[in-house]
């Protein structure tokens, strides 16, 4: 019995009829493109009947004329026994005759079609007529005979083809177990910085509001759980940090508006908005929660921020905090997934980009703890020598397991499903594909490994999880990720990891480059330095690590400039942090005199007390002025203190100086860029030979003084009545007047200068009191410290 069903000539039937069509890549002896969309039941059963719809084109420059569409019997009806003969099948562009020969029922008699419209059609075939003579794979193809205006032979105009399994006797062979990984991964959105929510409470800053789309319904991630929460004994494969950005969003958080990402500002209002997305994150993640609990599935936690382990093996095996960082991802990432989701993991996975997998790759994920990677089958291809399909898993040496996907049936599912036809082809392949690889060996059950991209969008998901369904319990069973890896692996099977230079140069050239890796790993050099001195280091320590991680996100890899903007925005941030602890800048200080003191303030503009450090000062000429070295400080917050160092002079003229902060302890650091200034030296000679000569001349009248003195003690008075000083009054009113001269630069010069301020307090406005500094030697009474911008110093 045949079932006819199409759209009667000349009509326009549901879903277009006549239209224009797209480029259909169509030749002069094959213009017509033919395309099959449906194939329902996905399985063929005894006395059953298959429907098949599509649409047929003409991608010629002639008018199509009495043309049909049929379907086409199988050629010999001998199912398809082997891999390569599917993909010989799949490979086909034109009609030939090995495709089969045309039935004579049911067939769909075509309108004339102009060149480029398109023509929906619909066709039933009884199981029956098809022949097919045993269990197994079938070709189905469906052709359009006919001719055109310029060609009025009668010929196969197109072809479409797709594979068509038939289970009469589902029990036959031992399934496959099959594990397929459901990823939920999403680019890096949590910032470093924090925000003040209304309350006074903490809140999260993300770079932009994307997730709250992805989170509601028909979002990526959304529908991603719905369907992975209808599949059995399925693996979740998830990065923590989109848990812990979903746990963010469901309490108040701000969103950095567009073009301040890369700026690496704190969180204000006038450079965020209100997140949009707290219901969709708390609904999606109770929707996440009842998923991952289901019995039979597994859970596996990507390294926190899934960093991109193959760009770092190639290009940041030298920076010796990588590896550092791997590991600790990798307990974080465990962590964070058990707290949000409440349930176990496994977290010793690794998951290079793509599955490529290199010696340098393998090294580095073992190092970091990793005891089992997934691998895509491109990097371990099988012997030719190996007529069936191996176990998924394998041992690649120093203790570490690949589970090894299958390149074929991965391949299906890389791309974005979105058309019919394309949903068609997958599903009607994955069918075909493992059933074939069942019945290799029926008698030997295998693991096959499914493994999705990262970026599994929604079409595909639904077209995966619709192929694992309707072959499960027929040829298949669901299996999590540690059934397969903990199968025995087949001695025939390849496990050779191969060298570097056989790595792909498509995956190659999408690494995040060693310069990318170098600025991060300085991130945590300068992160390490910043906690030295923090009194409350927690605050700043895990949204730093974090956004660190996060900076080496595999992701990165679909979105370079967004990846380059996030890093930047880390390391700015990281910059705002550190330089808000600083010595302020200062121009010229003048000493007037040998010896004095210099002063140098320190501004501390964190919400929090700084310790462990110290100023030290450095003169480029130490034989013309010497200074104390250093000073160890505490700033407390939003203060800043004024340090003062004993310097002594030699020379007049100018002498540059180096202010530089300095951690103290072990290993002391930098803490910060260096502040140059000039100091001014002046009156280190001619004002001590000044004073020296003021004090002789002293001597001299005190001296002429003594005789007249004496002289009019014998009997000469003075006219003005004066009685004679004595020897040893006059003596030490001499000295006196003499140390009073010495001493005229401490009357004089100090505070003749004492209204000059100096550096110091909120940006340098010289606020000594801020701080627990004394007012130094040389200052006026008032108290008042001299200018950062023209500094006097006086002895």
């Amino acid at each position: 019995m045949t079932l006819f069903t199409a759209t009667p000539a000349g009509a326009l039937p549901a879903g277009g009829g006549l239209r224009p069509a797209a480029d259909s890549g169509a030749s002069a002896e094959s213009p017509v493109t033919m395309t099959i969309e449906t194939v329902a039941p996905l399985v063929a059963a005894p006395n059953g009947t298959v429907t098949i719809s599509g649409h047929v084109t003409n991608g010629g420059r002639s008018v199509l004329k009495g043309a049909h569409a049929a379907v086409r019997k199988p050629y010999s009806g001998r199912p398809l026994e082997r891999r390569n003969d599917l993909a010989t099948v799949a490979g086909r562009t034109s009609p030939l005759g090995a495709d089969g020969v045309e039935l004579d029922s049911p067939q769909y008699a075509l309108p004339e079609l102009g060149p480029g419209q398109s023509q929906s059609y619909t066709l039933g075939v009884a199981v029956s007529d098809l022949g097919l003579s045993e269990s197994g794979v079938y070709e189905l193809a469906v052709d359009v005979w006919g001719a055109t205006a310029d060609n009025q032979k009668e010929r196969a105009l197109g072809i479409a083809r797709t594979f068509l399994p038939y289970n009469p006797n589902p029990g036959e062979a031992q399934p496959t177990k099959v594990t397929t990984l459901w990823p939920l991964v999403h680019a890096p959105v949590l910032a470093a910085q924090t925000a003040t929510s209304e309350n006074d409470q903490t809140a999260s800053v993300l770079r932009n509001d994307s997730l709250a789309a992805e989170f509601a319904p028909g979002g990526r991630l959304y529908e991603l759980v719905d369907t992975g929460a209808k599949l059995p004994g399925l693996t979740w494969v998830i990065d923590p940090d989109l848990l812990d950005t979903a746990f963010a969003m469901t309490r108040p958080y701000r969103v950095q508006k567009p073009g301040s990402e890369r700026e690496g500002k704190p969180a204000k209002d006038d450079n965020t908005v209100q997140g949009a997305g707290t219901a969709a994150a708390t609904a999606w993640l109770e929707k996440l929660r009842a998923a991952v609990a289901k019995p039979g599935t597994q859970v596996v936690a990507l390294p926190y921020a899934d960093p991109d382990v193959a760009s770092i093996a190639h290009n940041g095996a030298d920076l010796s905090g990588m590896t550092t960082a791997l590991s600790k991802a990798a307990t974080a990432g465990r962590l964070t997934v058990e707290g949000r989701l409440s349930v176990d993991t496994r977290s010793d996975v690794a998951w290079p980009y793509q599955g490529y997998l290199d010696q340098q790759i393998a090294g580095l994920t073992q190092q970091s703890g990793s005891g089992l990677v997934l691998v895509n089958g491109q990097s371990v291809p099988e012997s030719s020598s190996v007529k069936y399909t191996p176990t998924a898993v394998r041992p690649i040496g120093n203790g570490q397991n690949a589970v090894v996907a299958d390149e074929t049936v991965t391949s299906l599912f890389d791309a974005d499903l979105s058309t019919p036809q394309a949903q068609t082809q997958a599903t009607q392949r994955f069918l075909a594909e493992t059933y074939v690889i069942t019945h290799e060996e029926p008698q030997n059950p295998r693991g096959l490994l499914v493994m999705p991209p990262r970026e599994l969008t929604a079409n595909t998901a639904k077209v995966l999880a619709n192929a694992l369904q309707a072959a499960t319990d027929k040829w298949i069973a669901p299996a999590k990720l540690d059934v397969l890896a903990q199968g025995a692996p087949d001695p025939k099977a390849n496990s050779a990891v191969p060298a570097a230079p056989d790595y792909p140069a498509q995956a190659r050239a999408s690494e995040l480059p060693a310069a990318d890796l170098s600025s991060t790993d300085k991130i945590q050099h300068d992160l390490d330095t910043l906690m030295r001195v923090l009194t409350l280091p927690q605050r700043v320590r895990g949204p730093f690590s974090a956004a660190m991680v996060r900076s080496l996100s595999t992701e990165w890899r679909a979105q370079p400039p967004a990846g380059s903007t996030y890093r930047a925005g880390v390391d700015n941030y990281l910059g705002e942090l550190t330089n808000a602890v600083r010595v302020p800048p200062k121009n010229v200080v003048t000493l007037a005199g040998d010896t004095g003191l210099l002063q140098v303030s320190v501004r501390n503009d964190l919400t929090q007390t700084v310790t462990n450090l110290k100023l030290v000062l450095t003169s480029t000429q130490p034989n013309r002025l010497k200074v104390r070295a250093e000073e160890e400080l505490v700033l407390p917050p939003s203060q800043s203190v004024t340090l003062r160092f004993q310097a002594e002079a030699h020379n007049n003229g100018p002498v540059w100086m180096t202010a530089q902060l300095m951690t103290t302890g072990p290993n002391p650091q930098p803490y910060g860029a260096p502040q140059r200034f000039r100091v001014e030296v002046t009156s280190v000679t001619n004002g001590v030979l000044y004073v020296f000569a003021g004090a002789g001349a002293l001597l001299l009248l005190a001296a002429l003084r003594f005789i007249r003195q004496r002289k009019r003690r014998a009997g000469q008075p003075h006219a003005d009545g004066d009685q004679p000083v004595g020897d040893a009054g006059g003596a030490e009113n001499a000295d006196a007047d003499a140390d009073r001269a010495a001493d005229g630069t401490a009357d004089g010069t100090a505070d003749g200068t004492a209204d000059a301020e100096a550096d110091g307090g909120p940006g340098g406005d010289g606020s000594a009191g801020d701080g627990p500094a004394q007012t130094p030697r040389g200052s006026s009474a008032d108290g008042r410290d001299r200018a950062a911008s023209d500094e006097k110093v006086g002895p």
